[in-house]
């Protein structure tokens, strides 16, 4: 097995569940509660934002989460999605901030534009409190 011993210990590690790694792919290796995101590969260092959107209009009872959360697995993003009693959805998601927006595109260009009348997008810092994607019930 050849390569970058730290990246191959770190893949074993996470392989084994030693180390809360969501994603291993690509080299990239995420770690809950690290304040940054590391891509071992190209000795990258970015920094991690979280992006909270409310949704509103036709958005409950259409498989809008179910939407949302498959689109996630094209990305690098960890967070949830859930209904709130007021009709809107909630949507509160981690990661580098270009893949954060590239995310808050692909929901749209899922299908679910028409389905959207308004998305209010708050940013902040990561607080690293999620492990994958998941919808809320």
């Amino acid at each position: 097995m050849g390569g970058n011993p730290l990246k191959m210990s770190l893949l074993r590690l996470a392989a084994y569940g030693f180390i809360p790694a969501s994603r291993t792919d690509g080299g990239r290796i995420f770690l809950p509660g690290i304040t940054f995101l590391w891509h071992i590969g190209a000795g990258q260092v970015v920094n991690r934002k979280r992006m909270q959107i409310f949704y509103s209009g036709s958005v409950q009872g259409v498989g809008f989460r179910y939407a949302v959360k498959s689109v996630a697995t094209g990305f690098e993003v960890a967070g949830t999605v859930r209904n709130l009693p007021d009709g809107r959805v909630e949507l509160v998601v981690e990661g580098a901030k270009s893949e954060l927006e590239s995310f808050r595109q692909a929901i749209r260009d899922a299908g679910l534009e028409h389905f959207i009348r308004d998305e209010s997008v708050q940013w902040g810092e990561a607080e690293h409190g999620f492990r994958g994607f998941e919808i809320i019930r």
